[in-house]
């Protein structure tokens, strides 16, 4: 007895459904399984190394940032004690603004020096 089925008008054999299993030759699979994990370990040593250059550059401006704002307590313990520091008599007197930035290398963002002038 044969045991495949007439469906449609086409023969139909039991068994599994689907695409058959090509013959794979294994060494050029374990070559591309291979080679997709070198690949995969370069892009996450490529995406470390961006994240740590990342980091540390934010490290610096964090640093800056605090050096900075040392500058701005110095200045306002200064002035609690009656002492104008030269960078803010040079502002405040309008002289030449290269001993401030030779000193901190810093200007504000929001560009309010000249605002302060007196004349």
């Amino acid at each position: 007895m044969d045991d495949s089925k007439m469906v449609g008008g086409k023969v139909k054999k039991p068994g599994k459904r689907g695409r058959k299993p090509a013959k794979i030759d294994m060494k050029a699979k374990l070559e591309r399984s291979r080679q997709s994990a070198r690949e995969c370990r370069a892009r996450k040593k490529l995406r470390y190394q961006y994240l740590e250059e990342l980091v540390s550059s934010k490290e610096r401006a964090i640093c800056a940032l605090r050096e900075e704002l040392d500058m701005y307590k110095q200045w306002c313990l200064a002035m609690d004690q009656q002492k104008i520091p030269s960078e803010i008599k040079a502002l405040l007197t309008g002289d030449d603004q290269k001993p401030l930035q030779s000193s901190s290398n810093k200007t504000p963002k929001n560009g309010k020096y000249n605002q302060n002038k007196t004349s």
